[in-house]
Formats: structure tokens, C-alpha cells, sequence
């Protein structure tokens, strides 16, 4: 571009690119021409018909883009709170379980005592290895390596051992076998999870150089650890007393899972007896300590401590000097017998205490509370005499002519009889073509209810129970309200695990068990003791003590004190009456005047050696045709004030006079002699004169 000088007029050539100008429109065209302040001026016209350059945006397809960040927005913030709300606290343990960990304190079992404050049980350590699956070498080789020596160290200890959780279902197992498992529980879960943070068992009770070897060993090996526990050491003064005590013994499955977070897979737990039905009591409470762990889940430093709360002591009314005589006795009754199995139990009538509990044959649960053999096991379980059973709570038996007391009282309470009602029994009844005989040929001649209970005449109770000509009896109905009311049919409720019922039969029972109606036959049957009703030692034993008490009902029990571990203080265990006043005062008076005469002129007569009076009952109770019937003997003494209630079963023993009643003789003689060591206990009461109330038949 050129320029005359600064005046002059502008003459841009036509051919310039630079200059733009000025146009009209001709036809779709622009005309341009030349003009100062051509930029003012210029424009461009719409052509209307031309397109213009870039896209249209469609609307209707903007609802799909919305929905898609809609869903991707809904999809983050439900997964974020799926991760920081309901999961968090998982998700946080499971880091700060990789840096932080919670062990447990284990407090101290309680003790257990007799009466006099002798301890029955003690707390001995116990080592033990387990593994936490989550801290143990990624490397196949290296964890190869540490389960080879583990095995190689703990194989020799006992080949037989059961190295399991539950040992009425788990096989023996070896170390090789167990590190499958911990491979299979690793192969579910993730290693960092909280599933893998739990203990996993190896073996426990091991000695203390193997122990000790595994600790030294375990200081490079990732995962494993030797620890210490406490295991129980039962005083098995008489060995009676394992059915009483118990054991404990390692934790099962379902116990885990019963009990939930209170456990752990390595836990010791109360398996049977008193350990168990008073687990809550011994066990006490965990304490915590935060600790911070290494890469190889060691302990680095503590964060804090709450300190564990030990179990409470428990002090049991068993008398064990009493307990031992009886086990020592009954012994030598079975072997001269050549029997096997025996039940005896001793109760306080005055508050429901048991003196002692003797099941025969029994076993030593040290076995089980330090690890019994598969072999020792098996061998338990198929014994036939099952030793261990607990056949004095467990068992349940026909009741034979013990029952006979509780068929008076309820006679005399419902007007059927009184105290001066007699029948003749010449031998038997006879109905349509049926016979109910009596025990003795011949019969008893005429009969009351004194004698009835004495001789244990069957004719008589025959009556009273069904009825006969114009007597009218109790009827099934009355009868078994009556064995209801005295506690048969229904757990007694002593601090035992695995109390039977009983049974009492009904008219509707039978009909729908059986599919047979209930015949004037059953009511016999039912008022000497036979036919289906069945009972246990323990039933019967706390009837007599209803007698002997003069109606109170109470119930059994074996914990007299509890020990506060941390205080000190010492809680009793109040007498609980079950039920009280329900029968006439002097209708009690007339069968405890009955269970006397058995005594004096029946068929226990030769408890009258005895230091102090007396008062029982005798029983023989058929259960099967092949085998001989058990035989019974319940009572009580002295008779005044009685302090002791003894009832005795000897399974398959004949007669109750014959064995049971010998048995009684020579414990009650023992008893209250006046040589005893702890003769001035309260225990064992100051020896009574013995008083004739009736006169020999």
C-alpha cells in the first residue's frame, strides 16, 4: 500500500488484498467500492440459503447421558458407603489388625472345694502351640519346612493323642494333617481378613523341654506360637467324684458357635458336671491388651491393659469323707455280688444339700481334662456299663415299692383310706382271668396303712391305687398328680447338666403311644411302682427327704458358697423349697410312722443296728423278663431330726433287703459314730438313742 503524502485522499489499489470494500447486493452478490471509514461499514449479508459451518445438537438423546451419570453417581456413593459405613469397622480392624492387635488376659479358673474346704480340683499350666493363618509364610518351602519340624518335635510325645477341638467326633490327627486344614480355612479366605487373624490349635500339654524347644525354635518362624494356658488337676479322692466335677477339655464348633465371640478355637470350656453347669461362675472374665506387632506379627510394644477378672471359687455341701465310705462300700457290695452298676445319693432334708453322689463304675476325667487317647475313649464309650453315665440324675428306672409312701400319703390325703382302713391280703387279687399277687405266698392277712408301708403289701396298694369291690381307688388320674406333686415327671433341678424327667404315665399317653386303652391292670401296675413309670436315684432321694422333713419339697443342690474372686466375699446358696404344706401334717406323720415300722418289723430290720433310729423303705422294681429286677432302699435318719436322707439302686441287684439295705447299714453306722474324726462337725450330728415306736410282727 501506497500514500502520496498525509493529506491526501486514500487510492487503494483494486487488486489490494488488505482493502476491504464497500458493496450493495445485486442478486445474491455484494458490489463493493472504496470509502474512508470502511470499517464502520462493512458487513456481511445471510445468504439465507447457504449452510453454515459446524454440528447441531440433538435434545432428544440428552435423557441417556443424563441417566448414565446418574447411575455411575448412585453406583459410587452406594459403594462408598457400603465400604465406610456398613463395612468400615471390618475393613478398619482388618488394617489395624496388620499393625494393631487386641490378645486377650486369660483370667484364673476358680477352684472348687468340698465342705470342709478341701480343694477337689487344682489349675496346673499348660503349654500349647497354635498358628494365626494370616501371619504365616507365603513361601510353599518355608512353611513346608516349619510344619516338618513342628511335627518332628510333637510326633513323639504321643502317637495316640487327639490333636482336635471335639474329640466325640474328630479322628486322631497329626501335625501334617492339621497344617492341611489350616491350608483349606487359608483357601477360603482372604489372608488379611479377620478369619485368618483367629488362632488355629495345634497341640496342647506339651511338656515343658518340647515347649520349651518350640519356643526357642518359634522365635523365626512366622505364624507360630508356644503360649500357656491353665488345665485342671482333678483330686480324685473318691473317683465317683468325675461325674460330679466334670472336666474340661478343648472347645468344639458348636460350642463356638453357641457361644459366639466369647471364645476362641484355642479356648478351654466346661465339658460335663459342676465345670460345666457352673461355667459362667469358674471362668471369670477376660481382660484386653493393645498391642502393636511387626510384619511377623510379634509383639513390638503395649498400648494399654484392662486387667482380667478371675473366676469365682465354688464350695460344694459334699461331705467327702461321707462320699469316700460310700463309694468304699458300695464297692465291695457289687464285687461280692459280682455286679457292676450302683447309684447312691445322700441329701440334707433340712435344705436340699447333697452329702454325696456316688455313680458306679466311674472314670478319672484327669484323663479327659489332659487329653485322653482315641483308644482310652473308645474304650469308654462301649464299655456296658457305661461309666459315664450319670445314672443317679441320668437314669431312669421303675421306682418298685419306694413309691409306696408317696401311694399312702395320697390314699389318706383324698379320704380313700385312714390311718385304722384295713384289707386282707391273702396272696393276691384276682380279676376276670387276671392275678395281682402280692410279694409273699400267702398273703399278710389283714392289712393298714402302716403296715402296708412296712411290709410293702401290694394287695393293699392294689386297692388303694385301683380299687376293689366296694372300694373305690385313686384312679390313674389321682395317682399320677400325686407323683407329680411329690416331683416325678420334672427335673429336680440340682446345678448338674443332663437331669433325666422321669416319667409318669397317663390314660392319654398310652392311647397315643401305645394305641391301647388303659386298663384296670395299668392302675396296679402303677400303684406298686411298675409297669412304664420310670424315675431317678435323685427323684426318689428328694421325696424321702420330703418325708423326712415332714413335707417340704426342696430342691437339690451341690454349690453351698460362692467365693467372690476379687472381693473375697462369700455368697450362700439359699435352701429353695420347691413346694411346701402340701399335705396334711398328720397324714405325713402316719406314713413316716409306716417308713419306721419298716425298720422295726419289716423289711429293713436289720437297720436297727444302726446308732440312731431309722426310717425307710425297701423296693424291688421287675424291668425285664430275662434279667433280675433292681433293687432299691430309701430312708432316712435319725428319725426324730433327721440330718440325712440316703437313697440306693443296685442295678440288676434281686431284692433291695438283700443288698441296698446292707449298704445303708454299714454308711449310717458309719456315719453317726461317735468315733468318727469329724464326729463334732455339724455335719455329723451327736448320735440319738434309739426309740421303739411299734412292736415286732
Amino acid at each position: 500500500m501506497r500514500f502520496k503524502d498525509k493529506n491526501s485522499d486514500l487510492e487503494p489499489s483494486a487488486n489490494d488484498p488488505f482493502i476491504i470494500r464497500q458493496g450493495r447486493i445485486r442478486k445474491g452478490r455484494i458490489n463493493t467500492s472504496y470509502r474512508l471509514g470502511w470499517t464502520e461499514d462493512s458487513f456481511i449479508m445471510d445468504t439465507g440459503g447457504k449452510e453454515t459451518i459446524g454440528r447441531t445438537f440433538n435434545a432428544d438423546k440428552s435423557k441417556y447421558l443424563i441417566f448414565a451419570l446418574v447411575f455411575l453417581l448412585s453406583f459410587l456413593l452406594s459403594r462408598s458407603a457400603w465400604l465406610q459405613v456398613i463395612k468400615g469397622d471390618y475393613y478398619y480392624k482388618m488394617a489395624e489388625g496388620n499393625r494393631i492387635r487386641v490378645e486377650r488376659i486369660e483370667p484364673r479358673r476358680g477352684v472348687i472345694y468340698d465342705r470342709h474346704l478341701d480343694p477337689l480340683v487344682r489349675n496346673q499350666a499348660n503349654f500349647l502351640a497354635y498358628v494365626v493363618p494370616a501371619d504365616l509364610p507365603k513361601d510353599a518351602e518355608k512353611l513346608k519346612a516349619i510344619e516338618m519340624r513342628i511335627s518332628e518335635i510333637l510326633s513323639p510325645m504321643n502317637s495316640n493323642r487327639i490333636f482336635s477341638t471335639d474329640i466325640e467326633s474328630d479322628r486322631n490327627l497329626t501335625v501334617t494333617e492339621l497344617f492341611d486344614a489350616i491350608h483349606g480355612r487359608l483357601d477360603k479366605v482372604k489372608r488379611g481378613s479377620l478369619e485368618a487373624l483367629r488362632p488355629v490349635f495345634i497341640a496342647d500339654m506339651i511338656p515343658y523341654e518340647k515347649a520349651l524347644l518350640l519356643q526357642l525354635e518359634s522365635a523365626n518362624w512366622q505364624g507360630v506360637v508356644v503360649s500357656s494356658k491353665v488345665s485342671r488337676d482333678y483330686n480324685l479322692t473318691a473317683q465317683s467324684l468325675s461325674h460330679i466335677l466334670g472336666y474340661t477339655g478343648k472347645i468344639s464348633q458348636k460350642e463356638l458357635d453357641k457361644y459366639g465371640d466369647e471364645y476362641l478355637q484355642i479356648d478351654y470350656i466346661g465339658k460335663s458336671g459342676l465345670e460345666s453347669f457352673w461355667e459362667n461362675e469358674l471362668r471369670g472374665t477376660n481382660g484386653k491388651k493393645q498391642i502393636e506387632v511387626d510384619a511377623l506379627g510379634r509383639e513390638k510394644k503395649i498400648i494399654s491393659i484392662q486387667n482380667s477378672q478371675d473366676g469365682h471359687d465354688l464350695v460344694l455341701s459334699l461331705d467327702m469323707d461321707l462320699q469316700q465310705k460310700i463309694e468304699q462300700v458300695t464297692v465291695a457290695a457289687l464285687d461280692k455280688a459280682k455286679l457292676k452298676r450302683a447309684a447312691v445319693v445322700a441329701i440334707d432334708p433340712r435344705n436340699g444339700e447333697i452329702l454325696a453322689l456316688v455313680n458306679l463304675p466311674a472314670y478319672d476325667d484327669n484323663l479327659f481334662a489332659h487329653g485322653i487317647g482315641y483308644d482310652d475313649y473308645q474304650a469308654l464309650l462301649n464299655n456296658p456299663d457305661r461309666p459315664l453315665f450319670n445314672r443317679a440324675i441320668s437314669g431312669e428306672f421303675p421306682s418298685g415299692s419306694t413309691i409306696k409312701p408317696v401311694m399312702a400319703i395320697a390314699a389318706l390325703e383324698e379320704g380313700i383310706v385312714t390311718e385304722n382302713t384295713a384289707f386282707l391280703s391273702n396272696g393276691g387279687l384276682r380279676i376276670s382271668q387276671w392275678y395281682f399277687p402280692d410279694w409273699k405266698a400267702g398273703g399278710h392277712g389283714m392289712t393298714n396303712v402302716r403296715k402296708a408301708i412296712a411290709e410293702s403289701v401290694n394287695t393293699f396298694f392294689y386297692i388303694v391305687g385301683g380299687g376293689y369291690q366296694d372300694t373305690k381307688g385313686l384312679g390313674v388320674d389321682r395317682i399320677t398328680r400325686y407323683d407329680r406333686l411329690f416331683g416325678l415327671g420334672s427335673q429336680t433341678g440340682i446345678d448338674l447338666p443332663g437331669e433325666a424327667t422321669g416319667f409318669v404315665p397317663s390314660k392319654q399317653w398310652k392311647e397315643e403311644t401305645k394305641n391301647e386303652s388303659w386298663y384296670i391292670g395299668d392302675t396296679y401296675h402303677l400303684s406298686i411302682g411298675q409297669g412304664d413309670l420310670n424315675v431317678t436315684p435323685l427323684q426318689v432321694a428328694a421325696y424321702t427327704a420330703t418325708f423326712a422333713n415332714s413335707g417340704k419339697l426342696m430342691q437339690p443342690h451341690l454349690v453351698k458358697t460362692i467365693i467372690t474372686s476379687k472381693t473375697g466375699e462369700k455368697r450362700e446358696v439359699a435352701p429353695n423349697p420347691v413346694r411346701q404344706d402340701f399335705v396334711d401334717p398328720y397324714n405325713m406323720k402316719i406314713v413316716r410312722e409306716g417308713m419306721r415300722q419298716t425298720v422295726l418289723a419289716g423289711s429293713a430290720r436289720s437297720l436297727q443296728t444302726v446308732p440312731v433310729p431309722v426310717a425307710g423303705k425297701t423296693g424291688t422294681a421287675q424291668w425285664s423278663s430275662k434279667k433280675d429286677p433292681h433293687a432299691w432302699f430309701t430312708g432316712f435318719a435319725p428319725y426324730d431330726e433327721p440330718t440325712i436322707a440316703i437313697t440306693i439302686l443296685v442295678e440288676e441287684g434281686k431284692e433291695g433287703s438283700a443288698i441296698a439295705v446292707p449298704i445303708a447299714r454299714e454308711v449310717l453306722s458309719w456315719y453317726f459314730s461317735p468315733h468318727l474324726p469329724k464326729a463334732s462337725s455339724s455335719t455329723h450330728p451327736a448320735p440319738v438313742k434309739a426309740t421303739s415306736t411299734a412292736s415286732a410282727r
